[in-house]
């Protein structure tokens, strides 16, 4: 049975390169590009970052329940197909899907052994000096996603493990240990010494050991406080 993780995180928090040093340190691991109705940026192309769709045949894509999440976001739609996960059972591989808190919950909802992992920035200075130097968009888009960063860290405590990337490396082996850690309980072997290592330190990403530190990054964005 294929383990299928969800990675999630406010825009701009480093989730896309983390994901990147992910796939060259492990294997057995495939990609779900998602589907978008929005218009490609830069260098972006059709099935390499997304697939790129209309309007139309997104939603037909939703009548055909073709999605195993869908939202919309800042006015386009965005989805996963279910057919990446057809693929990766036939193939015995694991799936990473790169999707938001709304996609997240209802993958979640369908999938309850799903692993979800939320990225988080620092604090909100280093996040709006991470869009700000991307250079790619105004300033009303650059306070929309501010405001949204700030709405969806609230949802952390749906989150089973809490990455914060400040230090890429450090967050990278952080990510390569949970998903090391997640296969090595699902197979119900006894876990070497190192296996054992990577298991530590996964755990110490867990929701609950994470609490504490998110305090302060949830303040940064005044967001609301959670309770240990």
């Amino acid at each position: 049975m294929s383990i299928v993780y969800i990675v999630s995180a406010p825009s701009g928090s480093g989730k896309s390169t983390l994901v990147n040093e992910l796939f060259k340190m492990v294997r057995g691991l495939d990609y779900s590009i998602s589907y978008t109705t929005r218009a490609p940026r830069g260098s972006e192309q059709n099935g390499k970052e997304y697939f790129f769709v209309s309007k139309a045949e997104f939603e037909s894509m939703i009548e055909a329940g073709e999605f195993l999440e869908y939202a919309c976001v800042f006015g386009y739609y965005y989805g996963t197909s279910r057919r990446f996960l057809r693929e990766s059972e036939q193939r015995a591989t694991d799936l990473l899907l790169d999707i938001d808190v709304q996609g997240a919950a209802q993958v979640k909802d369908k999938l309850p052994d799903a692993v979800s992992i939320f990225v988080l920035p620092p604090d909100r200075e280093k996040l709006e000096w991470r869009l700000r130097n991307r250079g790619t968009d105004p300033e009303q888009t650059i306070r929309r996603r501010l405001d949204t960063a700030r709405r969806e860290i609230e949802n952390y405590t749906k989150y089973d493990y809490i990455l914060v990337n400040n230090l890429l490396e450090e967050s990278a082996d952080e990510l390569k240990a949970i998903v090391l850690a997640e296969r090595i309980k699902r197979s119900g072997a006894s876990p070497t010494p190192q296996e054992r290592q990577l298991i530590a330190t996964a755990q110490a990403c867990q929701l609950q050991r994470a609490r504490e530190r998110v305090q302060p990054i949830l303040a940064s964005f005044g967001a609301v406080p959670t309770r240990n």
